[in-house]
């Protein structure tokens, strides 16, 4: 069936198309199962809702928190998720992905850390309890543009992601990735002080350390076996927990794409004779090894890349392109790759792409949760457009039509354009196209 916007007025209506496409939708009347608590590792946090790291391009220039992202995070802390997945943190400043991207340095660990203590003082006092705050550490890669303009750091040439071949000179060497291996020590060491509980070492979305899980056809070794493509990610995390040390509730993970979209060598998650047909075996595997390792206590799944096919990902009304598929296969394939990753790993998963089904979205993610599939639900653009559906799932069952996204890729415009991003249907007054 050919890809058509959202229309679904029932949840049956949802059902009965997911059941025409063959789509993997768990859907439930009932959405109480968001609400129970949930223990990872040493946290245990008071809902299974987690807002999900959207980055707000609104930092100072020196990478501080700005009075945008100030006023967000105030409104992610009164509306109540047990997880505050913190959006992307540059680790240096070669690798921000705007002029304007958060970066976490010895300067100003202090106003961080007036964030972290405003959200949780926050939400004590609105909802009873303090969320668990997981700050995301990114290396931007492909996708750095610290003075406004592309500066691309890339694992190696990769077609489907580039509109002209990008000189040989975007290729980093090894001697760097061993240099940005060593910035998540301190970044690490600097998260802690901010007040964070945790850090996601970001490896979704194909900035660079996702990136490189399909370097199948980089030489040396960060390049072609499982092992050398997985190498970055490992020794960032091995430079995190000696800047944490051990003795310490801090934790370390991951958001991490399972499956990238593109067929082999260029995509990971796939099979070089499958074409585009996810297969999660490597996903898996690496994630039991972060256990084994690191004993990192959940994992936060998702697919795709925003810049290139982001039906993958956030299934849409309106975007730059057509897909080729309707918006519920996207939204089932999700589902699907992430129930079959939970009951393959022995830790709690985050589940991602709920926000397209807008009114209908918390009975997707009480689904998926009720019935093992995963053990957290994240929103992302849900949060930018409607942070208050948590009080009214607790108080009213359902989740307001008139509230939630609409899938219109605003907010993901306002970032491309570097400008600070949010949603400029339900918060015009802020964000404006």
């Amino acid at each position: 069936m050919p890809h058509e916007v959202f229309h679904y007025r029932t949840l049956q209506e949802v059902q009965n198309r997911a059941e025409e496409l063959s789509a993997f939708l768990p859907l439930s009347e009932d959405t109480g199962a968001l609400f129970s608590p949930l223990t990872a590792g040493a946290f245990t946090a008071a809902n299974r809702i987690v807002f999900q790291p959207m980055e707000g391009s609104d930092g100072t220039a020196d990478g501080a928190p700005g009075e945008y992202t100030v006023r967000r995070y105030r409104r992610f802390a009164l509306a109540g998720p047990g997880i505050i997945w913190f959006e992307a943190v540059a680790t240096l400043p070669r690798v921000r992905a705007s002029a304007h991207q958060l970066w976490l340095h010895a300067d100003n660990v202090d106003l961080f850390r007036r964030l972290t203590d405003g959200i949780r003082e926050i939400s004590l006092r609105e909802n009873g309890y303090a969320p668990v705050i997981i700050m995301q550490a990114t290396n931007s890669g492909r996708y750095a543009k610290p003075q406004g303009t592309p500066a691309p750091l890339i694992a190696y040439r990769c077609p489907p992601l580039e509109d002209q071949p990008l000189p040989q000179e975007c290729v980093v060497s090894d001697d760097d990735l061993r240099r940005f291996e060593e910035a998540y020590e301190q970044t690490a060491r600097l998260c802690q002080q901010a007040g964070f509980d945790g850090m996601d070492v970001k490896c979704c979305h194909r900035y660079l350390a996702c990136e490189l899980l399909s370097a199948y056809t980089r030489p040396g070794p960060y390049g072609g076996s499982f092992e050398n493509r997985t190498r970055f990610l490992k020794n960032c995390y091995r430079a995190a927990r000696a800047g944490i040390g051990s003795q310490t509730p801090f934790f370390l993970t991951s958001r991490l794409n399972a499956y990238d979209g593109f067929s082999w060598p260029w995509g990971f998650g796939v099979r070089e004779e499958t074409g585009l047909a996810p297969d999660w075996t490597e996903a898996i595997r690496l994630i039991r090894e972060l256990r084994a390792e690191f004993d990192i206590p959940l994992i936060n799944i998702t697919m795709g890349n925003p810049y290139r096919n982001p039906h993958v990902n956030r299934p849409y009304d309106h975007g730059n392109y057509v897909p080729d598929e309707h918006p519920l296969t996207g939204v089932g394939r999700m589902m699907a790759g992430i129930s079959q990753i939970r009951q393959a790993v022995e830790i709690p998963v985050v589940g991602s792409a709920f926000s397209y089904l807008r009114q209908f979205s918390a009975n997707l993610a009480s689904g998926m949760v009720r019935e093992g599939r995963c053990d957290a639900a994240g929103f992302g653009r849900m949060a930018f457009a409607y942070p208050d559906f948590i009080r009214d799932l607790r108080e009213k069952g359902q989740m307001d039509p008139r509230k939630c996204c609409v899938t219109c890729g605003g907010c993901a415009a306002l970032l491309r354009a570097g400008r600070p991003a949010g949603c400029a249907v339900r918060d015009r007054e802020v964000y404006t196209l």
